[in-house]
């Protein structure tokens, strides 16, 4: 599978199955369909991804209200990590918020989760803030961080 193409595109409720599968593979709280089905009825939330052969392979969730976007979750495939799938569905995540006229973006991440954070600091996302003992499954704290998108210069 790591020779063919991946496609951009918006998931839907026909992806929700898939969607949850990933999300099984990635987390250790992983959302349900009923949260994603919820999610999808609301206007506000949207979820990218890549799909390859069929197969959906990354993604990524948001809230989008007004001109500020939330990142909820990125997952990729482990089998496919370190292929820059997930850097490629973050910029073109970025350059679809831009037109849309959105500001600002935020996110939070685990402190542990060094790939992700790294990710996030090289599109120019900075901490903010720490939320203490964010995580139930852990009880480890999230690092909160935000992008000015008009700072950032235009990617192709």
């Amino acid at each position: 599978m790591s020779d063919e193409i991946c496609e951009f595109e918006r998931f839907g409720m026909d992806d929700i199955d898939a969607l949850v599968e990933l999300e099984r593979e990635c987390f250790s709280h992983p959302w349900g369909a009923e949260q994603f089905r919820l999610g999808l009825e609301n206007k506000v939330f949207h979820v990218f991804g890549l799909r390859r052969a069929g197969v959906i392979v990354a993604y990524c969730s948001m809230y989008i209200i007004v001109d500020e976007a939330e990142v909820l979750n990125i997952a990729v495939r482990p089998e496919l990590r370190r292929q820059g799938l997930g850097s490629r569905l973050l910029r073109i995540v970025l350059q679809i918020c831009r037109k849309m006229g959105i500001h600002n973006a935020r996110l939070e991440v685990r402190v542990s989760n060094v790939a992700a954070r790294n990710l996030y600091a090289n599109f120019g996302f900075e901490q903010v803030g720490i939320r203490t003992g964010y995580y139930p499954d852990t009880g480890e704290d999230a690092l909160l961080m935000t992008l000015d998108m008009d700072k950032i210069p235009e990617r192709g």
